[in-house]
């Protein structure tokens, strides 16, 4: 099979060739990886069937400095919503600061400096880039931007914090709601544009879970965030109604699986195996979701040996890979703690145990 026809297979709950696989590293890791194996083309060196296609940089983002009232430190950038970025430890991990942090009405909202990402330049080159990809043979994860898309709540708070977030639920619901409203309308008009293009896969992400339980409430999560995910969602599927709805969390979750289901999500992602039991998930709704993800990179990967990962990997794919549904990988980027062998004994695993035919 073609990497697309694998892909596609296995997210339809049949079972193709073989298990696809699916690998990001953290910048730090990709310099430790090029030493290792000569290129940074990782995708084609290990055979990563799926690609991305996103969005092209604003030509020019507008002045933020007035939001901020202190200095910012001279590494700061700022990402297309005018949240400034401080580089932490590692390049993936960054430090957030809040430029609405200190507004008191929507009003304020409607007058912030909004991102553009409907500009003609930003998006007019994707139908071309699809077909490329496609008749190489990938299918395609349509994502915002490689650090952005499809958040509702991660980029609400992020503009807020937290904090206030939490306390304009309760407190300021009008202010809470002219807020999520004008963010899942970005990110409707962003996703309607992917399905237009024809990319195979949605890629939309909300980190609502820690490692134990949800950052919120069920209760909490249906009334701000639920319908306006499910708005989201059909607007992409109205465009094409085959496209995958690929949804990100972090941590556990399992209260909202259901209702993530019933409101179109068909790929559920990571699935963190130190926060919930990928083949009791499988188990309980492998006839309605596909599953990517399920190596962890809180354990095994960073602290197994090699035979620790190709353990986890042979009992992933024997468990949750049985009839389709399931896309290998880490849970994470992976940092460059991980030793390589346990990088190579990931791809050797599954190569070996990764066969259905």
């Amino acid at each position: 099979m073609i990497p697309r026809d694998r892909v596609l297979t296995t997210l339809s709950r049949k079972e193709p060739d073989k298990v696809p696989k699916y690998i990001r590293f953290t910048p730090e890791m990709k310099v430790k990886l090029h030493e290792k194996i000569g290129t940074d083309n990782y995708e084609d060196y290990f055979g990563i069937e799926i690609r991305r296609v996103g969005f092209k940089p604003t030509k020019k983002l507008p002045d933020f400095l007035s939001y901020y009232g202190e200095s910012l430190p001279e590494n700061t950038y700022f990402d297309d919503w005018g949240i400034p970025f401080v580089t932490g430890s590692e390049g993936h991990v960054k430090r957030e600061l809040y430029p609405m942090a200190t507004f008191k009405t929507p009003q304020e909202i409607s007058e912030y400096p909004w991102p553009d990402f409907m500009a003609s330049y930003r998006h007019e080159h994707l139908e071309k880039e699809v077909q490329k990809l496609h008749n190489r043979g990938y299918p395609l994860i349509g994502r915002l931007t490689e650090t952005s898309g499809g958040f509702i709540f991660e980029t609400a708070w992020q503009l807020r914090g937290m904090d206030n977030l939490f306390v304009d639920f309760y407190d300021g619901p009008d202010f809470a709601r002219v807020l999520l409203d004008k963010i899942t309308e970005i990110n409707i008009q962003v996703s309607t544009r992917f399905a237009e293009a024809g990319v195979d896969i949605l890629w939309l992400a909300d980190d609502i879970g820690i490692q134990n339980t949800m950052l919120m409430s069920p209760a909490m999560w249906r009334k701000w965030l639920k319908p306006r995910l499910k708005r989201l969602i059909d607007s992409a599927k109205r465009v094409n109604p085959h496209i995958h709805i690929f949804y990100h969390s972090d941590g556990f979750i399992e209260p909202v699986i259901p209702e993530l289901i019933e409101i179109g999500v068909d790929i559920l992602n990571p699935i963190q195996p130190e926060c919930m039991n990928p083949v009791k998930l499988k188990r309980l709704y492998g006839d309605e979701l596909s599953f990517f993800g399920t190596i962890g990179v809180q354990t095994v990967m960073p602290f197994g040996t090699s035979k620790d990962v190709r353990r986890a990997v042979r009992e992933m794919i024997e468990k949750v890979g049985q009839g389709g549904g399931f896309i290998i990988a880490p849970t994470h980027f992976v940092p460059v703690e991980v030793p390589w062998e346990n990088v190579q004994a990931f791809f050797d695993a599954v190569e070996e145990f990764g066969q259905y035919q």
